[in-house]
């Protein structure tokens, strides 16, 4: 039988083992994931070991992200597999557990935001970001982690995640873990295996075209000449729709007319009904 990273289904479990890890006086790292992992997940793991004595890994496909018409049921689930992947790393427990233990019945309450969950994934995604927040409160409560890691990849994600800690006042120290590439460039994601064959040469593209806008930017062209630029890009190599391409401030998330320090272009592209997340750094002159 194939060696597995142990797993714990409870809520009152997981605070338990995390209660005697902090009487040893141990540190302890938590790397939120909804399964389905693939080696960007897996570089996280390794990244938070430097913060961190214990590492919790969380598995749980979280529905309250998840809009009427989006791929909640589709969503890959092998825990199986994760928790062998798992094994190869320095995860020291899994925490799975089931819909019904994170939202008994009756649980009413929603974490929300204002602005930055408003704008971009959150203008498309309605109501996304208030999931977002609510499931990782829940998780910071449930296995009271000293620090936590989230991939750059959902890099809005993450500054909402940075917003809602600093306001609440959670004792957690957020670490951004560096965009994991496959070996054409495309962003590592679960998502990724829904590509048919023709689909995957098409996304392999993106990160060319935001690399070229990334380049033009730094040379002081035009911001929104730029954006309009690489969403026929992204039209002409075969994405069926583009939600946005927008250059914008690394940490507000809003929309800037130049480059006075380092800022961010962060896309969504469509290849049919599967939405496919990149962004890339820009540097200031």
């Amino acid at each position: 039988m194939p060696k597995m990273t142990p797993v714990v289904r409870t809520i009152s479990e997981i605070r338990s083992l995390v209660a005697e890890w902090k009487k040893e006086g141990l540190r302890v790292g938590l790397v939120p994931t909804m399964g389905a992992l693939h080696h960007g997940h897996l570089s996280l793991v390794n990244a938070i070991t430097e913060h961190s004595d214990r590492i919790i890994v969380s598995i749980f496909v979280n529905p309250t992200q998840f809009g009427a018409h989006e791929d909640l049921d589709k969503y890959p689930r092998q825990e199986a597999s994760d928790r062998e992947k798992l094994a190869a790393t320095p995860a020291s427990i899994v925490f799975a557990p089931s819909v019904e233990e994170m939202y008994p019945s009756g649980h009413t309450t929603r974490v929300t935001l204002d602005g930055l969950s408003e704008i971009l994934e959150g203008a498309n995604r309605i109501g996304h970001f208030d999931g977002v927040a609510t499931i990782v409160s829940k998780l910071f409560m449930q296995c009271q982690p000293d620090v936590a890691i989230f991939g750059e990849k959902d890099y809005q994600q993450l500054a909402v995640i940075r917003q809602f800690t600093r306001d609440l006042d959670i004792p957690v120290q957020i670490l951004g873990g560096k965009l994991i590439r496959e070996s054409d460039g495309l962003a590592a994601s679960s998502r990724n295996a829904y590509l048919s064959e023709k689909e995957r040469r098409i996304a392999g593209t993106f990160n060319v075209i935001l690399k070229e806008l990334v380049s033009k930017a730094e040379a002081g062209e035009d911001l929104r000449v730029l954006e309009g630029e690489a969403s026929d890009a992204l039209l002409k190599a075969g994405f069926t729709a583009v939600d946005y391409v927008s250059i914008v401030h690394k940490d507000t998330l809003h929309e800037i007319h130049e480059i006075t320090e380092e800022a961010r272009v962060v896309s969504v592209a469509r290849l049919g009904d599967i939405r496919l997340l990149d962004n890339m750094a820009i540097k200031a002159p």
